[in-house]
């Protein structure tokens, strides 16, 4: 059945019996002009991304489900690089008329496991119909704290980053080449060639990224950002705001077990891929302390320019590779 055969009045009846729940702070929910809350104490925050298709994803190896889950981390991920605590969420939801219910439901079943995860409540939103599948989400949330900005990172302090940076970028490329989803729900696979197989847990970071708690790192980090465009291309926006420069170890880059693997057979450069491949969703921070549980120094914030070291010692400038919209 597809949404043209029901329209915006059931479809909106549908989410409010399924996001109509109560939580703390909420007032009045999804089915008013506006929703309600009641302000958290500490500094209020917002942000705001869109997912577009053709530009942030591809329905040939993308599934609504996926699309759902992804849509509400990178939001909650925006919260947690500023060290808060996301709350409340709108999503903007615009599809054609031959997109199908149970694709619709998927969707919003990715978006209630990930609300579940991450503890925010669906308080609102949008429908409409389009020529292409449009998605757009706004989270608030809130810092007990003063909190993290781009701005603080010092000459002198060490660059940290949690996870595997190119695992990503890596699991696109894996998806392109296989040219079909991996599976929602189920982790193991069969039939599957051993290379897209093994691969799994890096595909997954991509169609499912899960953003990292920043609890731990938040009485460590001086900056701190999420890594959504490209270690390099983020660390350089993180510099210019604290008016500094940085330099970066490629020998001391996390890189994962899979990444390597699979960059040997889709013949990529793992460090390029972990220095300028995007959507990780990991963490980006600068602290004085020389060792962080749970994430690895890869570098240290320096007066001024950009400098990659690699393995044998070799320097060179680092460029702000990653993406960029509108950028040839």
């Amino acid at each position: 059945m597809k949404l043209a055969d029901k329209g915006e009045n059931y479809l909106l009846k549908r989410l409010r019996s399924r996001f109509g729940r109560k939580s703390p702070g909420l007032i009045l929910g999804v089915g008013d002009d506006a929703a309600v809350v009641a302000p958290s104490a500490g500094h209020m925050l917002l942000t705001s991304d869109l997912m577009a298709e053709g530009v942030h994803f591809d329905l040939r190896w993308t599934t609504p489900y996926q699309l759902g889950f992804k849509l509400v981390s990178v939001n909650v991920s925006d919260i947690y690089a500023m060290g808060g605590k996301p709350e409340f969420m709108l999503i903007a939801f615009s599809a054609p008329g031959d997109f199908t219910l149970d694709e619709f439901e998927d969707f919003f079943d990715g978006v209630s496991k990930a609300s579940v995860l991450y503890g925010v409540t669906l308080v609102g939103g949008d429908i409409s119909s389009s020529g292409s599948l449009n998605l757009s989400a706004t989270v608030t949330g809130y810092s007990e704290g003063k909190p993290l900005l781009r701005s603080g990172a010092r000459p002198g302090d060490f660059i940290y980053v949690t996870g595997h940076p190119g695992d990503s970028a890596c699991g696109l490329e894996l998806l392109k080449k296989m040219k079909r989803p991996i599976p929602d729900r189920k982790r193991e696979v069969s039939g599957m060639r051993p290379i897209f197989r093994d691969s799994l847990r890096i595909m997954r970071r991509h169609v499912m990224p899960v953003a990292v708690k920043p609890d731990r790192f938040i009485g460590h980090a001086t900056a701190m950002m999420d890594i959504s465009d490209g270690l390099m291309m983020d660390l350089s926006r993180l510099c210019l705001q604290s008016g500094a420069g940085a330099r970066i170890y490629t020998d001391k880059l996390p890189l994962s077990k899979e990444l390597i693997t699979a960059s040997a057979y889709l013949g990529k450069d793992p460090v390029d891929l972990a220095l300028a491949g995007g959507e990780d969703y990991e963490l980006l921070f600068t602290s004085a302390s020389k060792k962080i549980a749970g994430a690895t120094p890869v570098g240290e914030i320096i007066r001024s320019g950009f400098h990659i070291i690699d393995k044998d010692g070799a320097e060179r400038i680092m460029r702000g590779k990653g993406y960029q919209h509108f950028a040839s």
